[in-house]
């Protein structure tokens, strides 16, 4: 039934790599099955059969396919079944994205999907690098215009093993790397990073080891190619006429030029405005394609005048040199209510970042096929229209939003305190007020600014910054620092976060074919110039250290630790004790399994007040010791005395004085403080006490004194 069924094996990273090939989903363009250990993932490249009218980009969609069936469990939620993607999933279709859509041809319209079905996951083999060798295969081998492939492989990086291609999921906890990787045979293509404070010289060891595995990765990938790749398919060049392109070149290219040389894109827009109205009369007949083309026209005449000043001129638009950064402005505790906050401001980019503390509950539940099931650090980003000048209603987070605030939480992950040693929740929300390029480092610097504004002890601050990229031929330059111009029209936007130290992040944006080692290592150089400069000049003088308190209005917290086999005596029957406690004393308290306690609260009383009740539960007295009570209940034979919270004994009559006592009330009344010493405790746990030995001991500790 399946005459064209092959399989293709090799090994990759020391485990087996399958590729299934013509039994599943056979109406795609392109689709493979592919296995690395356990984990299999279904990837299929589908294609339109005609152009969509009236757009000038590649309408290209990555959907990264997680399925709870993956992982053995059922979906969270009243309906049981897999909703929006999450925020990983989201995450893993941008990575897979970047690397394969430079590589279709420029005036390809029609639309393309890439359907990357998680089915099985073995954390041992990273579904996303699985997912992105099975994207590249299955577009390679359909009849799609590509010019691939790619391999992708995951670097990690620890002290005992040095550099480790596609780690395990064990050696992925100890590793200071997490490193992403993917590459053509020749040139890196995109590279995606978050690391504990990596040197520039290891991330540029690890991604040239990365690349070099990936070759050996291509060998396979050709030779499936080889045997079941199909021929590309012809389809209609929406390149731009070329008769019209000279004739609006040469009606505006003069203003052009005048439009664009400013360092204000509030001008640069109010002056190209009428230059669009003038093409518009002169060459729009009406036709929504003719309109589009214009557009597509002025674009590339703008991009042209921008290239040729930066490749020819050494000229930015808006004056500065190639490794000068823009003006930079920054403040903390803009807001008296918000537990921290900070602005940073990079030319006319600004970002506004909040902090906020909350208690360990408050931290964020991950529905998903990853280890990961919660974590304490969040970090949003959103970007409203009125940042770019648009006049646009307020949705929920994009992609782009969601891949922003992303990349500025991995930034700064490696200098968060423990919990240990900071027990709280932390979510920042960067605001973007102005957009004019790199919001999404701007957002790293602010955030650095509003976590030592909130009190949060960070190891060191991060800054970030990226570097552009204009290549022609053999030709090519960097420049520090892109506005939105130069990331329009260039060819990279090239993110790096870090502390003075080393890297805590990078993301890698192309629009060209990949990148060389020499293009890679002037890019690590050049931004670790521009962070160490952000970092002194900027961030340090806005506030030189982490406040030593928290926000007034941010919850106290306290942490204590007690045995684990007490942990049921302090949460109770059905939770009756912890209720209690917390009713009784207004904090809110977490127990965690390992017997760790966080109770906060704004009342710093009510902190205390339940760390006694608590202490009183697990305390365990000690046969011999003498402690301070307080007499609770009288009875003829003796008296009952609490020594601890929680804790009673009873002194008996024989035990109350130095003499013969004939009756309690004689010696000791309800509410009386008295000190007692511990004699026994029984089998059924009850405890006996004695004031007259803790009498004679107390007297010969003062006698012993005098001596």
């Amino acid at each position: 039934m399946f005459e064209n069924y092959k399989t293709f094996k090799t090994d990759f990273a020391g485990r087996p790599l399958v590729v299934e090939t013509g039994k599943l989903a056979g109406l795609a363009n392109g689709s493979c099955l592919v296995r690395y250990g356990d984990t299999a993932i279904l990837c299929c490249a589908t294609a339109s059969a005609r152009p969509r009218d009236g757009i000038d980009f590649l309408p290209l969609s990555v959907d990264f396919e997680e399925r709870m069936y993956a992982v053995g469990r059922i979906p969270g939620g009243y309906l049981k079944r897999e909703g929006r993607p999450s925020e990983k999933a989201i995450l893993t279709s941008r990575v897979i994205d970047r690397p394969i859509r430079p590589l279709f041809p420029k005036d390809l319209r029609n639309d393309v999907n890439l359907n990357l079905t998680v089915m099985a996951v073995d954390h041992d083999c990273s579904p996303e690098i699985t997912a992105m060798i099975g994207a590249s295969i299955a577009l390679s081998i359909s009849d799609i215009p590509w010019n691939g492939p790619i391999g992708g492989v995951f670097m990690g990086m620890t002290e005992e093993d040095g550099f480790i291609v596609n780690p395990t999921s064990e050696q992925r906890e100890r590793s200071c790397l997490e490193l992403t990787v993917a590459a053509s045979e020749k040139k890196v293509v995109m590279i995606e990073a978050g690391a504990k404070e990596v040197s520039d010289e290891d991330m540029y060891d690890a991604i040239m080891l990365a690349h070099s595995e990936i070759k050996k990765l291509l060998v396979f990938i050709n030779e499936i190619i080889a045997a079941v790749g199909k021929p590309k398919f012809e389809y209609p060049s929406c390149e731009v006429d070329h008769d019209l392109y000279e004739k609006i070149e040469a009606l505006v290219i003069d203003d052009v030029r005048v439009a664009l040389d400013t360092d204000d894109k509030n001008i640069r827009d109010e002056r190209m405005a009428p230059i669009y109205e003038k093409v518009y009369n002169e060459f729009d007949g009406g036709d929504p394609a003719t309109h589009v083309m214009l557009d597509e026209i002025l674009y590339k005449i703008q991009k042209y005048v921008v290239r040729r000043w930066l490749l020819d001129d050494r000229k930015r638009v808006d004056g500065r040199r190639m490794d000068q950064i823009r003006p930079l402005a920054a403040e903390v505790g803009l807001m008296n209510r918000v537990h921290g906050s900070a602005v940073f401001t990079r030319g006319q980019t600004q970002v506004m970042t909040f902090a906020t503390l909350g208690t360990l509950s408050d931290a964020q539940l991950l529905d998903g096929i990853g280890e990961e099931t919660e974590k304490r650090y969040m970090h949003q980003y959103n970007m409203p229209g009125y940042s770019v000048g648009e006049a646009k209603s307020t949705r929920s987070p994009g992609r782009r939003e969601i891949g922003h605030g992303a990349l500025a939480e991995r930034s700064l992950v490696p200098v968060l305190p423990s919990v240990e040693e900071f027990p709280y929740a932390i979510r920042l929300v960067s605001e973007v007020v102005s957009s004019n390029g790199s919001t999404s480092q701007a957002s790293v610097c602010g955030s650095t600014l509003a976590l030592m504004d909130a009190g949060v002890p960070i190891k060191s601050p991060v800054a970030g910054i990226s570097c552009g990229l204009i290549t022609e031929g053999d030709r090519w330059m960097t420049m520090i620092d892109i506005q939105g111009l130069e990331d329009f029209y260039g060819d990279m936007d090239f993110k790096v976060a870090g502390t003075h130290k080393g890297i805590t992040s990078i993301q890698m944006d192309l629009k060209i074919d990949g990148l060389t080692p020499e293009i890679i290592k002037e890019a690590l150089s050049v931004t670790h110039k521009g962070r160490d400069y952000i970092i002194d000049e900027v961030l340090l003088r806005a506030i030189p250290e982490p406040r030593k308190e928290v926000s007034p209005y941010a919850p106290k917290m306290s942490t204590m630790k007690i045995p684990v086999e007490k942990i049921r005596e302090v949460i109770g029957s059905g939770g009756k004790v912890i209720q209690k406690i917390v009713a009784d004393t207004g904090a809110k308290i977490d127990i965690e399994e390992d017997g760790s306690i966080y109770i906060s609260s704004f009342d710093k009383n009510a902190i205390e007040a339940a760390r006694t009740i608590i202490g009183g539960i697990v305390f365990e007295p000690e046969v011999g010791a003498i402690y301070e009570g307080r007499v609770t209940r009288i009875i003829p034979i003796g008296a009952f005395v609490e020594f601890a919270p929680g804790k009673e004994g009873m002194v008996h009559i024989s035990k109350l004085d130095m003499g013969r006592v004939e009756k309690v009330e004689d010696v000791v009344a309800v509410g009386d403080e008295v000190i007692v010493k511990v004699t026994d405790i029984d089998q059924q746990g009850r405890i006996n006490l004695s004031r007259r030995d803790a009498l004679i001991a107390m007297e010969a500790k003062k006698n012993a004194a005098k001596q």
